[in-house]
């Protein structure tokens, strides 16, 4: 589910746990950049932000560079950061709600602090901020996933059913003047991270493209290499623009062996391996950021768009990124599949509970009564293997 339970780590330290990122231009003032994390994934109401957890977004000039055996992007080293701490919350006089405070740092070093689940948000230093509680803008039909993963083929229905109906997450929105980023871009990349508070920080989770861990890496089945490894824990602990050396390898060969899988899927190659077996995908993927362009306004459905543009060799037609109603799970299979080169991969769900908005803070209220995520995910377990058949 995107990057929700991301593995056993995220699952222990739910408060970590990143659910989804999203980067796109403000919809509702050009010339400003809008930051989504949401974290904790089925949360229930009344939850608040650990005050042990940084949430940071980092944000990094990049280039596309077409030349050479497989397109990539080049990573620039001016980085900006976006940090967001959370005080211990305390309980106002004579009621029963906590009340919490955040700070969010920005790349200047400038400090805003802000009131969590203060609808308005709050506005200074070319930012407005928001943190609480909202509705889980993502959809997905698990069991058509699970189903095509088993079957070892497409196995969406015509009409899917969104596995996160109904389900709430933490949000931390940052809207930023694209002058705080000087004279750099306009393609950045960027990703996000919760890291552990303290003078030696540790990176908990991190996340760039949606997806990557959850369906393109968490299997172990097609990777004879390393069956026997959970392979997400370690990649959330690697630093999204330098991937250390000790594990490249073993990152290599599950996205070599997996996006094999995907291929197959139509029964059609469109994706042939080079003579070392790499896949045409893999090292732009080991490259995991969201990548978006701040100098074109608003799209919707554009994620993957400028990396299937230095696919072709051709310009990119949109802002990139992603946005909040992104239909993510068509766009990566469609990508994964057929490398767009055939028709679009539906897995039968086109929208999330209630679509976000196009105005801060763009995602919509929580649901007050959200279902029980345990007694759901009991159920589709128990589910007939045929399902999706």
């Amino acid at each position: 589910m995107s990057d929700h339970f991301s593995g056993p780590r995220a699952i222990a330290d739910p408060t970590a746990d990143i659910a989804d990122l999203y980067v796109f231009p403000s919809p509702e003032r050009p010339g400003h950049l809008v930051l989504v994390m949401n974290v904790f994934p089925a949360v229930m109401p009344g939850a608040l932000f650990s005050d042990a957890v940084v949430y940071r977004f980092r944000l990094r000039p990049v280039t596309g560079i077409s030349t050479g055996a497989r397109p990539a992007f080049e990573v620039g080293q001016t980085e900006y950061v976006f940090s967001c701490t959370f005080a211990a919350p305390v309980q106002r006089n004579g009621s029963e709600a906590w009340l919490q405070m955040g700070t969010c740092t920005t790349p200047a070093g400038e400090m805003i602090f802000f009131r969590v689940n203060d609808e308005p948000g709050t506005e200074a230093q070319g930012l407005r901020v928001f943190a609480g509680p909202r509705l889980d803008p993502f959809f997905i039909d698990l069991p058509g996933v699970k189903a095509t993963e088993k079957l070892r083929r497409l196995a969406f229905k015509a009409q899917g059913s969104n596995s996160l109906e109904g389900q709430n997450v933490l949000s931390i929105v940052v809207e930023a003047e694209v002058g705080l980023f000087g004279s750099s871009g306009p393609l950045f990349a960027v990703v996000g991270e919760t890291m552990t508070t303290g003078k030696a920080p540790l990176r908990l989770e991190r996340v760039g493209r949606p997806e990557i861990k959850n369906v393109v890496m968490s299997s172990k089945e097609f990777d004879p290499l390393n069956r026997d490894l959970e392979i997400r824990d370690l990649y959330n602990q690697e630093d999204p623009f330098h991937l250390a050396p000790t594990y490249a390898e073993t990152y290599r060969a599950r996205l070599n062996a997996h996006l094999a899988f995907f291929d197959s899927l139509d029964g059609e190659t469109d994706w042939p391996p080079d003579e070392q077996g790499n896949h045409p995908l893999t090292k732009l993927l080991l490259a995991d950021f969201l990548v978006v362009d701040v100098s074109k306004p608003y799209a919707e459905n554009s994620c993957f768009e400028i990396e299937q543009a230095l696919l072709k060799g051709r310009v990119p037609e949109t802002c990139g990124g992603r946005s909040l109603n992104d239909d993510i799970v068509d766009s990566l299979y469609t990508l994964l599949v057929n490398g767009g080169n055939g028709p679009r991969i539906r897995d039968g769900v086109d929208q999330a509970t209630r679509p976000a908005a196009r105005r801060f803070p763009y995602l919509v209220s929580p649901n007050p009564n959200p279902p029980d995520l345990k007694a759901g995910a009991a159920a589709l377990s128990a589910q007939p293997q045929g399902r999706a058949q």
